[in-house]
């Protein structure tokens, strides 16, 4: 009874968290939007589909006080199938943050309504994400012969989580920019991994250290390589380190410490050569806080809650996956979405 009660909090928890230019077609914006904020349809702007397509995240009115996560499902309406090899984001000042997916949906929903964060990735079958943004201008751009594969007339689902909190009513959006690249230059697809630890409690007026813990990678991603890694926590965060290593009691490689590391704007480590994590091993991460306010914060999804997760990039693509460490059972648990014990309560097989 114990290990199903904490499972299930522990679900809970993540269910939250969880190029040219020739003549360019546009979607008309008509009036719509969600709970929370107002907006319109999202337009696609493409240039045929040979190298470069774009798209807005339809601008948002955000009420006062008012946080939300909402998404648009559209249809990029390429001709052809492509390999991404960069994606480009850029976020308005009131978008906390931005998920970019490919889904297997298959009728558009253009005007922004309310939706689950990381739906998507618990299910493979419905799609997978290929970016997450906190940063106001993030360019991924992906190793030589590494791309993300787009089918013909690909349906893509934008998340966005955004927060007003100021006293008038901003606008929040967002533009997405995919690069292609020569098919015949294609070699790997790459892959996209989340993990963390919702283990979080911070007491008021205190400062908190989640970790270091150990999360061992399942042997699907032993010789994968990872080549871009970035750390997430929320407005408490001070600061999130990652290593490497061979097993639980190292020894450990750094890979992850950024000097004057910002939360708001977290910096993402870029390898070349990508690295490997040696068989058996896994990912050493750690998370510290300092909480200002006269409240205890626990982990969640709000901006006001606070996480501790990493994602990183890697090829050749094993899935996607959502990962995560807890203490709350004896000895500690891992597990990763989907596929793995627990996850059916997320909502993923």
């Amino acid at each position: 009874m114990r290990r199903l009660a904490v499972l299930c909090s522990v679900a809970w928890a993540l269910s939250l968290a969880a190029c040219g230019s020739s003549s360019s077609t546009k979607i008309d914006a008509t009036p719509g939007g969600g709970d929370g904020g107002t907006g319109a349809d999202a337009p696609v702007t493409t240039d045929g589909g040979t190298s470069g397509l774009t798209l807005q995240y339809p601008d948002i009115t955000v009420a006062a006080g008012a946080e939300n996560t909402q998404c648009v499902v559209v249809n990029l309406h390429n001709a052809t199938s492509l390999h991404i090899h960069e994606v480009h984001n850029t976020l308005s000042q009131m978008s906390h943050h931005l998920i970019v997916y490919t889904t297997n949906d298959t009728t558009e929903q253009p005007v922004p309504f309310n939706c689950q964060p990381f739906t998507d990735t618990l299910n493979p079958a419905k799609g997978a994400p290929i970016m997450v943004s906190q940063k106001k201008d993030d360019d991924l751009v992906l190793p030589t012969g590494v791309g993300f594969t787009f089918a013909a007339n690909q349906m893509i689902r934008l998340e966005m989580h955004y927060i007003n909190t100021t006293d008038a009513d901003m606008t929040a959006n967002a533009t997405i920019r995919f690069t292609a690249m020569p098919d015949a230059e294609f070699t790997d697809e790459a892959g996209f991994l989340f993990i963390g630890d919702p283990d979080i409690n911070i007491p008021p007026m205190s400062t908190l250290t989640v970790g270091p813990v150990f999360f061992p990678l399942p042997s699907d991603y032993n010789n994968v390589n990872f080549f871009d890694i970035t750390g997430h926590e929320h407005h408490l965060g001070t600061n999130v380190k990652i290593w490497t290593g061979p097993g639980a009691g190292g020894p450990f490689t750094s890979v992850y410490d950024i000097p004057g590391w910002d939360w708001s704007s977290p910096a993402t480590q870029f390898f070349n050569p990508a690295f490997q994590v040696p068989a058996g091993g896994g990912f050493q991460f750690q998370c510290d806080y300092n909480n200002t306010t006269m409240s205890t914060v626990k982990f969640g999804e709000s901006a006001l809650d606070e996480m501790c997760f990493f994602w990183t990039y890697y090829y050749p693509n094993k899935g996607a996956k959502v990962c995560f460490h807890t203490d709350q059972l004896p000895g500690g648990f891992n597990s990763c979405c989907p596929g793995g014990l627990g996850c059916n309560m997320l909502g993923g097989p």
